[in-house]
């Protein structure tokens, strides 16, 4: 197990930015993601780690030794590809064994190696199949064990999942989370999708543009988002502009337009300087957390849209001048039809408070 740091790193191409001062620490034994929409500069921050990509600035730190500009077979990492890139004229074994053999290993360690990684991945009975002949959810296995058989210091994957329909999807990362706690190796993981983030990770970074906007726990980046982009990106989450009109403590009364209040937490805005009465700011509140009947923070609106999925009723309220998201857990309550006035409230734990 190894840790990884990446010390201001950025990356130009010609005179277009790839990615600007990336700051991580990567524990040993983490599985920590990179999250973000197409081109935000995930899989860029990702091949300057494997190696394929040198920075224009910054340096990259494996336990400390810098790795910079070390080629990336001499980097000691696994790397698993969005397309897999498994040679499809050879077999299963051959390709899981290809990185061994590169290595020059006697056929006797290369045989048991493998055998095992085969074990590793369930596809024990599949060496001598080619890879045409596997489904995309064995292809990715194969890759994942090609990746591990070299017992890599870093294990990398570049979106693995994402050429898999929905159900293997939620079957292979549950089986690469398997695999990660197991064996405890350092994992960094690309990815858009918020469900593998959140499910998977140790720690995510959540990136735009090539900047980061955000690196905590799951629970830390969807319950205290640090801006709008990561409040909107994560999950979905009502978006409320509004004004500070009284500080206690941790806790601040916001405005929202005229008679409509509502109370939530926060310590220090954004940009970290501390909240001012008349400031501007956002109020992100997830639908989950908004609950039918009065209480804190109470808002009537009235009633858009109705969903029924079976576990929620969803709607969608007009408050004021905003819309709203809710969603309350279906226990056999009455679903409300659209036009109906329907009073709501937020704990004042449910509100969190972006400065802008």
């Amino acid at each position: 197990m190894k840790n990884v740091r990446l010390d201001s790193v950025s990356k130009m191409f010609g005179k277009e930015k790839g990615v600007e001062d990336v700051d991580i620490d990567v524990k040993p034994g983490e599985f920590f993601t990179f999250l973000g929409p197409s081109g935000c500069g995930k899989t860029t921050t990702l091949r300057m780690i494997a190696g394929f990509y040198f920075p224009t600035k910054g340096k990259i730190l494996f336990d400390n030794k810098d790795v910079t500009t070390l080629q990336p077979n001499k980097r000691n990492i696994g790397m698993v590809f969005q397309n897999y890139a498994l040679f499809p004229h050879m077999t299963v074994f051959e390709n899981i064994a290809f990185g061994l053999e590169v290595r020059k290993l006697p056929k006797a360690v290369i045989k048991e190696k493998v055998e095992n990684a085969q074990k590793l991945v369930h596809l024990d009975q599949y060496g001598t199949r080619k890879i045409n002949e596997l489904s995309g959810g064995q292809q990715q296995r194969v890759a994942l064990a090609r990746a591990l058989v070299i017992e890599p210091d870093i294990l990398l994957l570049d979106e693995p999942l994402s050429n898999l329909d929905a159900k293997l999807r939620e079957e292979t990362r549950i089986e690469i989370k398997r695999l990660q706690v197991e064996l405890g190796v350092t994992t960094i993981y690309v990815t858009h999708d918020q469900t593998e983030a959140m499910t998977m990770s140790d720690r995510i970074m959540v990136m735009k543009d090539g900047v980061v906007q955000q690196i905590g726990t799951p629970q830390e980046i969807y319950n205290r988002p640090s801006n709008h982009f990561v409040a909107s990106f994560i999950g979905e989450s009502n978006i409320l502009d509004g004004e500070v009109v009284e500080i206690n403590g941790d806790l601040v009364r916001v405005k929202l337009e005229e008679n409509v209040f509502i109370t939530g937490y926060m310590k220090k805005s954004s940009n970290g300087k501390k909240l001012a009465i008349g400031e501007k700011i956002k109020c992100s509140i997830r639908p989950e957390t908004v609950y039918e009947g009065p209480g804190v923070n109470q808002l009537t609106g009235t009633v858009q849209l109705v969903e029924f999925t079976g576990v929620s009723i969803n709607y969608v309220v007009k408050v004021g001048s905003n819309i709203m998201k809710v969603m309350i857990i279906n226990k056999g309550n009455q679903i409300l039809n659209r036009g109906d006035s329907i009073t709501l409230h937020v704990p004042e734990n449910g509100i969190y408070l972006i400065g802008e």
